[in-house]
């Protein structure tokens, strides 16, 4: 459907509203002095936050409440509540989108490197202080009825597959990781304060989303087929984290189906996991569904007979409001045939309006983040953070010690490539307007660097016209070094859009390849997601490679800070590099293991990578090392130990590590723990990620030493009925991507289950 894709190109901020003919989304503020909402318990701050909600839902008519269940409420006039447009985006700094006001005071907003970048500095601390800025801003824009109280953010759906188009947006491939960046993410866009959240976030797409259009099965179609092991130790595990263990605001359901039945309509996902298993039960968690999910129940998958019947459906199974953009569902269809009747009508509204009383939206100046203005958005201290989180996550992937450049002032540098002086290109998708957008040809420019510049290929092939090598290769014989800036842009992968190729574009290939042959020193910043990287690495002419994914608003000065030294770079990969055979695998395999028809999907399976998981070069050299630890834990003693609710959450022992920089600069160092068992159910995993941190400012010739905390939950496996199960026997710790050290130790006792999965519907 043509909505469809119109829907895609406001949701990634491509179009803005007013570009379909809407009005601006600005908001009114509730006015609990002088309208008639004063009257409404709603407005009474000292009254318990349910109460409010419920007074206001009973004073609505029946088609009040009706037409108040879509993302674009129109509010009751006759009460004084004003319109509210539940859309709000904030992926990497607030976004465009229909709910979401860029005017007045509030014209930009500070815009962060893609998550996928943040990520790969494995810095949770740094994931929080960015998520804090996000909030601290999104507020501010609610505050000043520019946006919603709610951003559908952060997404957490694994990056499973390198060519989901919507990858750039997550945390990653690896389930720790994923957790990790999200349990930072919500308490920074949350806040800490009990009595109020700073913003409500939303945890998305739920479940198993991660497939656009590709080779005719599509988002809105797509049946994903999923065992339990899979879907309760992978698919899932990421939202465990938000429901259950950080209690997030908001849930999205999203557009696939799984296992048969729409992710919107799925009460195996909404009701028996996610509030029953999880006691994600709190009066003010809602869940939406992604915009226009309600009509593809009746439209695309054919679950249900008519949009009135599957409108009816995703409300009686736990979703609580429709998001759309000009109508999609048939709500009014679902309640004249009783099949949505008063019950779930006012539990839906409950929830959102008592979620609304949670984030302050009725308090007025009584709210606790009231005073958050537009003098909170685009601080000098916000944007030095965005700048520093693009460099920390920016990772080596190659270097013959040509990096970092020795560049003087006056120093003849070719800048070449399709986004070297494009600062539209660094922002990626699910952006909004930026204070400023700064490419590395300004960066350099501002380090008083003798700069020559000439575009580049993106996607084209060697058949295409040729406009750029005469000029690319007039700027490179004219200089010292070379910069090249390739890649992919969001051209190539985007919501709507998966890749079909893993492979460098041909005609970016034949240029480096052209540009490699003059014998200067050659640099190539790789913008977008994972490719291939083979006929670089074996380029003896490419004497260095940096992956930079879409680095924001400053990536340009981030990127330089790299290559000149002023950063030591220290990201590691949070996606496996695959070959480009990777693609022979139907995307629509939702498989993990490896199998007679698959070689196995991310690093704990695929055993072939081009670079691994967790790769990522220095400017100097460390030693890793373990600090004394025991070799023996008995299952039974360590779960005596701990009254945790949830068992998978009970700590081990800390892991002590000892990191020495043997080499001659201060850095960084991400220390990456990994183990290896025969234990549990075949086949067994390459290896599993079981803890991570950061070290900071490793001075040379001194050792840091680091406690990596873990638990029971990241050492255990998943049975064939998906129940978290915690084996005895031997384990391998191994130490860094490449492996510098392993410890054995010992699991002695029983089996133990720390978490039983719900069985399915037969």
């Amino acid at each position: 459907m043509v909505l469809f894709s119109v829907i895609s190109l406001v949701t990634v901020g491509l179009l803005m509203p007013r570009a379909l003919g809407a009005e601006r989304p600005g908001h009114i503020v509730p006015d609990c002095v002088n309208g008639p909402l004063k009257s409404n318990k709603i407005c009474d701050v000292k009254a318990k936050p349910a109460e409010r909600a419920a007074a206001l839902v009973a004073a609505m008519t029946q088609q009040e409440k009706l037409a108040n269940l879509v993302s674009k409420a129109p509010g009751v006039s006759r009460l004084g509540l004003p319109p509210y447009n539940w859309w709000g985006e904030a992926l990497h700094g607030v976004a465009g989108a229909p709910g979401i006001d860029f005017s007045g005071d509030f014209k930009s907003a500070t815009q962060f490197a893609q998550p996928l970048l943040l990520s790969a500095a494995f810095d949770d601390d740094l994931v929080h202080e960015v998520a804090k800025v996000i909030g601290t801003e999104a507020r501010a824009f609610g505050n000043g009825g520019k946006a919603p109280f709610d951003f559908w953010t952060p997404d957490v759906n694994p990056f499973k597959d390198p060519r989901w188009g919507r990858g750039s947006e997550t945390p990653g491939e690896d389930v720790l990781r994923i957790k990790g960046y999200a349990k930072s993410m919500l308490s920074g866009l949350e806040g800490n304060n009990p009595k109020e959240r700073l913003v409500i976030a939303t945890c998305k797409h739920y479940a198993a989303n991660d497939l656009e259009d590709w080779k005719g099965a599509t988002r809105h179609n797509f049946d994903a087929k999923i065992t339990q092991q899979d879907l309760a130790e992978y698919y899932l595990q990421p939202f465990q984290q938000c429901a259950r263990d950080s209690k997030v605001g908001s849930f999205m359901c999203s557009y696939n189906s799984i296992n048969g039945v729409p992710a919107c309509a799925n009460t195996f996902l909404m009701g028996t996991i996610l509030r029953d298993h999880w006691k994600w039960t709190d009066d003010n968690n809602y869940i939406t569904s992604d915009c226009e999910a309600v009509l593809d129940v009746s439209v695309n998958h054919h679950y249900a007979p008519s949009n009135a019947a599957g409108t009816a459906l995703t409300f009686n199974a736990g979703m609580d409001s429709s998001c759309e953009y000009s109508g999609s569902s048939d709500i009014p269809g679902a309640w004249s045939t009783g099949a949505l009747n008063e019950t779930t009508v006012d539990r839906a509204l409950n929830r959102l309006y008592h979620g609304l009383v949670r984030a302050g939206y009725f308090d007025g100046p009584a709210a606790v983040y009231a005073k958050l203005g537009a003098s909170n958005v685009n601080t000098k201290a916000a944007q030095q953070l965005a700048r520093e989180a693009a460099s920390d996550g920016i990772v080596m992937l190659k270097n013959d010690k040509t990096l970092p450049l020795d560049l003087k002032r006056g120093s003849k540098v070719a800048m070449i490539g399709f986004w070297a002086s494009d600062d539209s290109k660094i922002r990626g998708g699910y952006s909004g307007p930026a204070p400023f957008l700064h490419s590395p040809v300004y960066a350099a420019q501002q380090l008083g660097l003798s700069v020559k510049t000439s575009t580049g290929p993106i996607l084209q092939s060697n058949a295409a016209n040729d406009n750029w090598t005469t000029d690319a290769l007039t700027a490179a014989k004219g200089s010292d070094y070379i910069l090249y800036f390739g890649g992919q842009d969001t051209s190539a992968a985007a919501e709507g859009m998966d890749r079909l190729s893993l492979a460098w574009p041909e005609a970016q290939v034949t240029l480096v390849k052209k540009l490699s042959g003059l014998g200067k020193p050659l640099v190539v910043i790789q913008m977008g997601d994972m490719l291939d990287n083979t006929p670089l690495l074996t380029n003896k002419g490419v004497n260095s490679i940096l992956w930079a994914s879409w680095p924001g608003q400053d990536g340009g000065p981030a990127v330089m800070d790299i290559i000149v030294g002023a950063k030591a770079v220290a990201g590691r990969l949070p996606v496996t590099q695959y070959p480009t055979n990777y693609t022979d695998l139907p995307m629509t395999d939702m498989n993990l293991r490896p199998s007679a028809s698959s070689p196995g999907r991310t690093y704990r399976w695929y055993p072939t990578p081009i670079q691994s998981f967790g790769y990522g070069l220095h400017y100097t050299s460390f030693k890793v090392s373990f600090g004394t630890f025991g070799r023996r834990f008995s299952i039974q003693d360590l779960l005596k130990a701990c009254s945790d609710e949830f068992p998978d959450t009970c700590a081990l022992p800390p892991l002590p590590v000892n990191v020495k920089n043997t080499g001659k600069r201060t850095s960084d160092f991400v220390v990456l723990a990994f183990i290896s068992s025969t234990n549990g159910p075949r086949p067994y995993p390459i290896k599993t990620l079981v803890a991570y941190t950061r070290i900071r400012d490793i001075a040379p010739n001194r050792t840091a030493d680091a406690l990596l905390e873990w638990t029971l939950g990241n050492i255990a496996r998943h049975d064939e009925k998906g129940n978290t199960v915690l084996y005895p026997g031997d384990y391998q710790i191994l130490l860094d991507e490449p492996l510098q050290t392993k410890f054995n130790f010992t699991l002695t006792g029983t089996e133990a289950v720390l978490d039983k999965w719900p069985s399915p519907p037969a």
